[in-house]
C-alpha cells in the first residue's frame, strides 16, 4: 500500500474499533501481565462481553533498541498474532522521555507483530518519575509532543498510536497545554485517568475534568475509580465519553464488563454475573500457569486474591485460612473447599 492507502487504512480501523463503546483492560505494572490478561480477558469472553482491546505493561525505554525477547517477555502474545487464547488484541505500551529512542522501540515494536504502540504518561511511580518518565512528563508538554510525534512518524502509518495521561503532576493547571500537544502530535485516541499523579489512586477520580479534552477530534477514554457498573455510568456521563478502560475494578470483580454493559446481554444466555464457584476454575489456572518457580506464583495469587477479598466474601475467609501458606497444592486444595462455604 501506499502512504494514502495506509492513512485510510488507519482511519478506517479508528472507525471501526469506536463504533460502540469500547471496554479495555487497563495496563497495570505487576498486576496484568500476561498470565492476568489472559484470565481476565477470557473471563469477559466467557461472558459474552469480551474486551475490546488490553495494553501491556509499560515497557521502559531507557538508552538503547530493546532486543526482540524484551517484547516477547512482556507480551508473549506476539507469538499468536498479539492476542490473548480467548482473541483479544494486546497493544505494546512503552514509557520513556527520549523521543528517537521511543520511536526507535515503537517501530521495531510493531515489526514483531504490535497492531497498536501506546504511550505512558500516567505512571505515577517515584522510581519511573525520578529517571523522567510516565506521568513527570505531564509538566513537559513540549517533550510528550517530540515523543507522540516522532513515534507516529517512525511507525507503519496503517498502524494506530495512542497515549495515555493522568490530569497533570502535581495539579491540573497545564491541562490545557496538555490539551494542545496531544492535539498537535498525531495520536489516534487518548486515555484519561482522572486524577493527577499527586492524588495517585486516592478517591475521588474527577471525572468531570475528562471534560476538558472533550474538543479534540479524536476519541476519549475515561479511567480511574470504576469498582461498579454504577459508578461507570457516572463516569461516561461526567466524563462525557461512552469510552471506559477498567483497571483494579475489573481484577476486583473479573464480571465487571458484564456488568457494566448488561443491557447488552437481554435476551441472551449469558449471564453477567460471575460467581464465586464459577471462579475456581480459573485461579486454578492462575496457580498453574507459567512463572520461574511456584513462590512467584503463589505470591502473585495472593495479590489477586487480596484484591478478590472487595468484590467475594468467599474470598475473605479463604485469605484467612492461607495467607501465611506456601504450598500451592494446599492452596488449591483450599480453594475446593471454599466452594461450599
Amino acid at each position: 500500500m501506499n502512504h494514502n492507502q495506509q492513512l485510510q487504512a488507519r482511519q478506517n480501523t479508528i472507525h471501526q474499533l469506536f463504533t460502540d463503546p469500547v471496554r479495555l483492560l487497563a495496563p497495570m505494572e505487576g498486576l496484568t501481565d500476561p498470565l492476568m490478561r489472559q484470565i481476565l480477558t477470557q473471563i469477559a469472553a466467557d461472558l459474552g462481553r469480551p474486551y475490546d482491546w488490553s495494553v501491556s505493561e509499560f515497557i521502559r525505554v531507557t538508552q538503547h533498541l530493546l532486543p526482540a525477547h524484551v517484547f516477547y517477555k512482556y507480551l508473549p502474545e506476539l507469538h499468536h498474532g498479539a492476542k490473548t487464547a480467548s482473541g483479544t488484541p494486546i497493544h505494546v505500551q512503552l514509557l520513556g522521555s527520549d523521543a528517537q529512542l521511543m520511536a526507535e522501540n515503537a517501530a521495531y515494536a510493531c515489526e514483531l507483530g504490535a497492531p497498536a504502540i501506546d504511550i505512558n504518561f500516567g505512571c505515577p511511580a517515584k522510581t519511573v518519575n525520578s529517571h523522567r518518565g510516565g506521568s513527570v512528563l505531564l509538566d513537559e508538554p513540549e517533550v510528550m509532543y517530540d515523543i507522540i510525534s516522532a513515534v507516529r512518524r517512525a511507525v507503519p502509518t496503517d498502524v494506530p498510536v495512542s497515549a495515555k495521561i493522568r490530569l497533570g503532576y502535581t495539579d491540573t493547571s497545564r491541562m490545557d497545554d496538555i490539551r494542545a500537544a496531544i492535539a498537535s502530535s498525531g495520536a489516534d485516541w487518548l486515555t484519561i485517568h482522572a486524577r493527577t499523579k499527586t492524588q495517585g489512586y486516592k478517591p475521588p477520580a474527577y471525572w468531570d475534568k475528562i471534560q476538558n479534552f472533550s474538543a479534540l477530534s479524536i476519541p476519549v477514554i475515561a479511567n480511574g475509580e470504576i469498582w461498579t457498573a454504577e459508578q461507570a455510568k457516572d463516569c461516561m456521563t461526567q466524563a462525557a465519553t461512552p469510552h471506559l478502560m477498567l483497571g483494579r475494578g475489573a481484577v476486583t470483580r473479573p464480571d465487571l464488563i458484564a456488568q457494566v454493559d448488561s443491557d447488552r446481554h437481554k435476551n441472551s444466555e449469558n449471564t453477567t454475573t460471575l460467581l464465586w464457584q464459577d471462579l475456581i476454575a480459573h485461579q486454578i489456572k492462575f496457580l498453574e500457569g507459567a512463572a520461574k518457580n511456584d513462590v512467584v506464583l503463589v505470591g502473585r495469587y495472593k495479590q489477586w486474591l487480596g484484591m478478590l477479598t472487595k468484590g467475594y466474601r468467599e474470598a475473605q475467609t479463604l485469605w484467612e485460612g492461607i495467607k501465611r501458606e506456601k504450598n500451592k497444592a494446599a492452596i488449591i486444595s483450599a480453594l475446593y473447599t471454599s466452594v461450599g462455604e
